[in-house]
């Protein structure tokens, strides 16, 4: 595993995803859109990256504890393990590691990358007739918010936000039905293992997923350099 702190939190994603890949034992596993809103609700609710990948492993070990006919159909979601990574967050929170801590670190990458990654975005933005969300990430000061990676992360969030919102209020109903009732079916068979907040913040990630990738404008996040 990588090291912890700064790198951990901004690669988020990619280390649940390679985990989850290790621990299926097929490397070549796609995550669904349901997984990358699910880690994405994960990572809104503040749930450590340690308390995911330690639940994967508890999720997948008894799992193959469980008798063989009871294994016929492979763990094919993250979902699965929502259950073990709540029961290791808490865990975690009653050892008094509180969900979102993070150790200081060094920025995880330099800043060129970061002003390339949101002139790539603009760029996009642009081309996709976002023009004022293009300008507002142009309008960054990369400078001085470099020294502050979590407050540039807040700003990125909030300028998509904003956009989500604009393309929610675009969106017709057949639009916004046809996504709610995509997530219905693939989150069917993984709801009891969820809790209420979890599944009201995936139900909003998976919706805002589907704007984005609908639109064709890229996540900003950092989590996506």
């Amino acid at each position: 595993m990588k090291e912890t702190g700064a790198l951990n939190y901004f690669n988020y994603f990619t280390e649940i995803e390679e985990h989850f890949q290790r621990a299926r034992g097929t490397g070549l596993f796609l995550l669904s859109p349901l997984d990358w809103a699910f880690i994405d609700a994960l990572k809104n609710g503040g749930i450590p990256l340690e308390a995911v990948l330690r639940g994967i492993d508890v999720a997948f070990e008894k799992w193959r504890k469980r008798p063989a006919q009871a294994r016929l159909h492979m763990v094919n979601s993250l979902a699965y393990c929502a259950q073990a990574i709540n029961a290791e967050a808490q865990a975690m929170l009653n050892a008094g590691a509180a969900p979102g801590s993070k150790k200081e670190a060094a920025a995880p990458f330099p800043i060129e990358d970061v002003r390339a990654f949101l002139k790539r975005n603009a760029e996009v933005l642009r081309k996709a007739g976002q023009e004022e969300t293009a300008e507002s990430l142009e309008a960054l000061d990369i400078d001085a918010l470099y020294q502050d990676l979590e407050q540039l992360e807040q700003r990125l969030t909030a300028i998509e936000e904003k956009l989500v919102a604009r393309l929610r209020a675009s969106a017709s109903e057949e639009q916004l039905f046809e996504a709610r009732r995509a997530l219905d079916q693939e989150l069917k068979p993984y709801r009891s293992k969820m809790t209420a907040d979890q599944l009201a913040m995936l139900e909003k990630k998976f919706l805002e997923r589907r704007l984005l990738e609908s639109a064709g404008v890229p996540r900003l996040s950092l989590f996506y350099l």
